[in-house]
């Protein structure tokens, strides 16, 4: 299965961990970062994705999420795919979607991802027959359900 984390769920281990939401939520990216790292999951990643990565003020947080990305990407859709990209992204933010994540989920369908995964609440409401978007709670736990139907 591959998958696409963008930048914010990449980072939220790094945020407030005292809401009980964004905890779970940075637990559960863990848990997701251990299964790619295994080789469960195939992670692809995209230019929209590194330059998001690149524009972090943090360099601890920029240099640990890049290595992440850089050492476990599977996949990364390249410049080569530029105009594919804009092209469905023009399409996607006619739903009222920004550019940004409209390129990750466009980066995401051209990588063909099954799944997108964010905690950007936002994002999350945006549907599409092309891949599923989750945020990484919702990504375990399908995951672990699937697991549990296959034993």
């Amino acid at each position: 299965m591959r998958i696409y984390l963008d930048c914010c769920a990449l980072n939220r281990p790094y945020d407030d961990l005292t809401q009980m939401t964004v905890n779970l939520e940075a637990q559960a990216k863990l848990h997701i970062q251990f299964w790619i790292q295994s080789g469960k999951y195939d992670l692809v990643s995209s230019e929209m994705l590194m330059k998001e990565i690149d524009d972090c003020p943090f360099e601890i947080r920029r240099k640990g999420i890049t290595n992440f990305v850089e050492e476990n990407s599977t996949i990364h859709v390249g410049p080569g795919n530029n105009q594919k990209i804009n092209q469905i992204a023009h399409d996607i933010m006619k739903t009222g979607i920004k550019y940004k994540d409209a390129c990750h989920i466009a980066s995401a369908i051209i990588g063909k991802c099954d799944c997108l995964i964010s905690t950007d609440k936002r994002l999350l409401k945006y549907h599409t027959d092309a891949l599923k978007l989750l945020d990484p709670i919702q990504f375990v736990a399908e995951a672990e359900e699937e697991e549990n139907h296959a034993k």
